[in-house]
């Protein structure tokens, strides 16, 4: 389905500033040189720019790149800005991320890993 980002395995953030000029190979190519993650991988792979206004999204379907595009017509992305690292993030950081809050909510229940615990 073109453009279904609910298929992906794992989101990933690009923390800090993104040049949002750069397209899917541009993209990409921080994916891959950047980060040293495989951007054929069944990921979600987010890019925000300096006035943290737009968001670009990138997703591999198998048989082509997906870009997605948003930009904020009041507001802005409550942004990670430790430049030069990216981290993975679940669906519900995810969910706060576009609706303008931080993903490092403090009073968030987070989930217990069961196997870390035996």
């Amino acid at each position: 389905m073109f453009g279904d980002i609910s298929k992906a395995d794992k989101i990933y953030i690009a923390c800090g500033y993104t040049d949002m000029r750069k397209s899917i190979d541009g993209l990409a190519a921080i994916v891959q040189q950047n980060y040293q993650l495989n951007p054929f991988q069944n990921s979600l792979f987010l890019f925000c720019g300096r006035r943290r206004d737009r968001l670009k999204a990138l997703c591999w379907e198998g048989d082509g790149f997906v870009l997605l595009y948003k930009r904020l017509e009041n507001g802005s992305f409550q942004w990670p800005m430790n430049a030069e690292a990216v981290r993975s993030i679940t669906y519900q950081e995810f969910r706060w991320l576009l609706e303008g809050l931080s993903i490092d909510q403090p009073k968030a229940v987070k989930k217990i890993n069961i196997t870390a615990c035996m």
